[in-house]
């Protein structure tokens, strides 16, 4: 059997929901980063999962193979002040490492759901760090602990262990691929044993997967930024169903699984990925000019500047902005430095925490009628902030323009969604929302104004060409715990998140 040594740091749970903001803004999934063949092979994951670390902030962990043993170094919080110090990469030697960056939205957010997670199987050791949801995932549990198997985590990621441990195939690699054929959902997984790296993306591709080169090494990430960060070459996207082997002989490519459409997940291109990355052949911060050009053709108003709400609001804006020929200014500035674990000891206390993170530059917009550019609205609770901050600034008017379309859906494959119930797009017309949000108007860029912006004609409503269920609900899965759920309330099942 391998051997596993490991360190962790156990802090106690960061506190959520602190952040002024977090509880509105749809949160980014988790960030994989994998090494093959690399010299200080997790010093090189470190730096990709610094890149990565807006894919999820919760929790971070490396785990590498060396000389016959993994070694796993597991902690809450960020990269940094974690993994940049030298004697914790030192505790992670090896030419071969996965690392992952997580935000929980199933399980809990303690320690022992953070990845990669580890188990030492009959077949050997293997270790997975996992981007995505299985759609299935409490089902599948139901029926493994039915028959035995006893689960350390809450986490769906520890569902594929459980199903290779007790899978009849001989080889690892089988038993793996017949593990992968019972779920369903979306993932891009990374896998780490004795005989090499194991990555793959599910058949529809919703969450994305890129390969790339650095000398000898294969390196593998969520998004291209994590590449360009270690200074690898972009090789090519791991195709939707492909699975990858990865070892001292090179690289294997093989499709196990039924061809079908791709459905990448639009939500890369509005707001989950760097702007600085590529997303299925797209560059993610082109694309979303795209969109605030769309969104001026569809939505125009007469106005004097316009005014994104930063960070993720600022490329449509600028679109926006070129395509309307109204002036872009910095009528926001965000401050980042305010972490989530900020203590807001009272409701006046707490009133005042969004000008921590957002302060209206008065000096810009007092007297002038704003465009205000954001990338979504989610619980709206936001943008009632903002506006209200920019009309005590001294905004003559303020109208809202949204870089997405309406979110009124669950997402169900990744993407911590609040429930519908709490959706304002799902409660509330467009007219409602922008009384209940207080600006002067209030529109959202077309499913079609997204597609064209994506560079495609339009929405192909029988086939579309991603999914886009968070805006339309249509779902290009099954949703089998979500089902269940709905049929049977009671049972509490838990159908949404990512571990």
């Amino acid at each position: 059997m391998a051997a596993v040594s490991g360190g962790g740091i156990f802090p106690q749970a960061i506190p959520m929901g602190t952040d002024p903001f977090d509880d509105d803004k749809l949160r980014e999934e988790c960030g994989v980063f994998g090494v093959w063949g690399g010299q200080q092979a997790s010093a090189m994951t470190a730096l990709g999962l610094h890149a990565l670390q807006h894919r999820g902030q919760e929790a971070a962990g490396i785990l590498s193979f060396d000389d016959g043993e993994f070694h796993v170094h597991r902690a809450m919080g960020h990269v940094a002040g974690n993994f940049d110090r030298n004697d914790v990469i030192e505790r992670l030697p090896g030419a071969a490492a996965i690392g992952h960056n997580r935000y929980a939205t199933t399980g809990d957010n303690g320690f022992r759901n953070v990845q990669p997670l580890f188990a030492d199987l009959a077949c050997g050791g293997f270790a997975v760090a996992h981007n995505g949801n299985l759609s299935n995932a409490m089902t599948l549990k139901s029926e493994l602990i039915r028959r035995g198997s006893i689960f350390q985590s809450t986490s769906d990621t520890e569902v594929i262990i459980h199903l290779v441990a007790t899978s009849s195939f001989r080889t690892l690699l089988d038993r793996f691929i017949d593990a992968l054929k019972q779920v369903e959902g979306a993932y891009s997984l990374l896998c780490l044993t004795a005989e090499g790296l194991i990555a793959c993306r599910d058949p529809l591709g919703i969450r994305p997967l890129v390969l790339g080169k650095l000398g000898d090494a294969w390196i593998l990430a969520s998004e291209t930024v994590a590449l360009d960060i270690v200074g690898a070459s972009f090789i090519r996207s791991i195709e939707p169903g492909e699975l990858v082997v990865i070892n001292d002989q090179g690289l294997r490519s093989l499709k196990p699984f039924e061809a079908s459409k791709p459905r990448p997940c639009i939500f890369e291109q509005v707001y989950f990925s760097r702007p600085d990355s590529f997303s299925d052949g797209l560059s993610v911060y082109q694309v979303r000019k795209s969109i605030g050009a769309e969104l001026a053709a569809e939505a125009p108003v007469e106005a004097d500047m316009v005014v994104p709400v930063p960070d993720s609001g600022t490329p449509a804006a600028i679109g926006y902005a070129q395509a309307a020929g109204i002036p872009f200014e910095l009528g926001i500035i965000r401050s980042h430095y305010v972490g989530r674990t900020f203590i807001q000891p009272g409701d006046q206390i707490r009133h005042l925490g969004v000008k921590l993170k957002h302060n209206a530059n008065r000096a810009m917009i007092a007297g002038k009628r704003l465009v205000l550019i954001d990338d979504s609205v989610v619980r709206g609770t936001t943008s009632v902030k903002i506006v209200t901050m920019l009309r005590e600034a001294g905004a003559a008017e303020v109208h809202l323009r949204i870089a997405s379309p309406p979110t009124t859906n669950s997402c169900f494959y990744g993407v911590d969604t609040p429930e519908r119930s709490k959706l304002l797009a799902a409660q509330m017309s467009v007219d409602e929302m922008r009384d209940y949000i207080g600006c002067d108007s209030l529109a959202f860029i077309s499913i079609d104004g997204l597609y064209r912006a994506l560079g495609e004609k339009s929405r192909v409503a029988n086939c579309p060409q991603y999914c886009d269920a968070c805006f339309t609900g249509d779902y290009p899965t099954r949703l089998t715990d979500h089902e269940a759920q709905e049929a049977a309330p009671q049972l509490g099942l838990l159908t949404r998140g990512i571990a």
